[in-house]
């Protein structure tokens, strides 16, 4: 069917490659192949496709199927049993084979999602696990808080707000936040502060399953609608009374992102393969780590489905443009990490706080979180100084002590003014120093 360079390419290829001819005998399997069925191509070769793998049929063999259509399949998923009794799950892109307008074979590239969907069945058996009620109470673990949200920033207070606001509300939510801000914080403090609160809290990230399986996932499945299925909720149906967090939108199919949008809607979902529809309620709260006006200009997320998600936005600040928030952290996870490591009372100096406090932090707080650790680990003493910081970090750090004072002053005033709407008394004793030196301040570092 092929010269022997062609089958030579193949065999150097990532995917496996399966070959039939127009009577169904396979006449080629690729190494990978090979190692992916776990078979010898001497074994098989010449043999019918459905005599080594007995779990297909005429009906749902993606290759039989293409030699009866001489039309392709593309990006099919395909659970099957081989002649050896394994279990085997591929993505497969089908094509015939044509000579003029005679098909004479059909060609498989199949990618190996065996260990893939092994792990989100687990997960999905375990989310069900999750969300099991026992003896009246459930076993789900515990979530943030707004009590856990730290941050006094004016640009915190104003975002917890929103979100307060939102947790008395079923309306979907949109939030974004570059990575590492703390977005899936928020998420679970609305749920928690909701009147749905005890109901379930799932969380999916969208980019974190291949998109073929992500819709099986989120829909559900029934029995032998497609091979190798099984009745299986999705997790509209498990976050039913509940919430559902869909982390990194953008990565989901458009033409998911449409079944999405029915649901929405209507409320309805209908499992795969399943001609009955279910009525769920369930409240939507979406996220992305690109901007959405990004989002839609690159066509990552429907408009209709946007328009519909956005009905109240949050935008988490990055870190960097929150940093009187910065020392509060800092206390924070050293308090977190001192526990867990067994040390007592850890102390940091000036200079290096305020090193930590002008760095741009580009992994924002996840970044600041893991530095802490990293440093507390290495410590034999209980001070922290320049010389236990990063070099990345000491690198970056070029601005004085003095004016690094300054703009730390600055940004407190700021704060003070915003959250008393300008009133000068109020500011004062927010800061806890007399009028007459906040008008001096602000004469000095915001007028000049």
């Amino acid at each position: 069917m092929f010269d022997k360079n062609v089958y030579d390419i193949f065999d150097n290829l990532e995917d496996g490659i399966t070959i039939i001819d127009n009577r169904g005998r396979i006449v080629f399997l690729n190494k990978k192949a090979q190692k992916l069925d776990n078979i010898n191509l001497d074994e098989v070769l010449g043999r019918h496709i459905l005599e080594v793998y007995p779990s297909l049929s005429q009906r749902n063999s993606t290759l039989l199927n293409v030699l009866h259509s001489k039309t392709s399949i593309k990006d099919n998923i395909q659970t099957f049993i081989n002649f050896k009794g394994e279990k085997i799950t591929t993505q497969n892109t089908t094509l015939p084979v044509l000579n003029g307008e005679k098909i004479i074979g059909a060609i498989e590239i199949s990618r190996d999602l065996t260990s893939v969907k092994k792990m989100t069945d687990e997960i999905m058996k375990l989310k069900n696990e999750l969300i099991t009620k026992k003896d009246g109470k459930s076993l789900e673990r515990r979530l943030y808080t707004f009590m856990d949200i730290i941050g006094e920033s004016s640009e915190m207070l104003y975002i917890k707000n929103i979100a307060i606001k939102a947790s008395n509300s079923s309306s979907p939510v949109f939030i974004y936040g570059e990575t590492g801000v703390g977005k899936e914080l928020f998420v679970q403090a609305i749920h928690s502060a909701s009147k749905r609160r005890n109901g379930p809290f799932i969380a999916q990230n969208c980019a974190a399953v291949p998109e073929t399986l992500l819709e099986g996932i989120l829909f559900g499945t029934v029995r032998g609608s497609f091979t190798g299925s099984e009745d299986r909720p999705g997790l509209l149906e498990l976050s039913d009374g509940g919430t559902l967090y869909l982390d990194e939108l953008n990565s989901m199919p458009p033409t998911l992102q449409a079944k999405l949008l029915r649901v929405l809607q209507d409320g309805l979902v209908r499992r795969i393969g399943d001609v009955k529809e279910k009525k769920v309620d369930v409240r939507f709260i979406a996220s992305t780590n690109i901007s959405p006006e990004e989002c839609l200009k690159r066509g990552l997320i429907r408009r209709d489905l946007y328009y519909r998600l956005n009905v109240i936005s949050i935008k988490i600040p990055e870190l960097k443009d929150r940093r009187t928030d910065i020392p509060l952290l800092i206390n924070f996870f050293i308090n977190k990490y001192e526990n867990k490591l067994g040390k007592d009372k850890v102390q940091i100096t000036d200079e290096a706080l305020d090193c930590l406090i002008n760095y741009s932090w580009p992994g924002n707080v996840r970044e600041l979180e893991h530095t802490i650790e990293r440093i507390l680990n290495l410590k034999d003493d209980d001070t922290i100084t320049m010389d236990d910081l990063p070099e990345q970090i000491k690198g970056c750090n070029n601005i004085s002590l003095e004016e690094s004072i300054k703009r730390y002053e600055k940004k407190l005033i700021e704060d003070a003014l915003s959250l008393s709407n300008n009133n000068i008394s109020l500011a004062a004793k927010m800061l806890k120093i007399p009028r007459q030196t906040l008008q001096y301040k602000i004469k000095k570092i915001l007028l000049k």
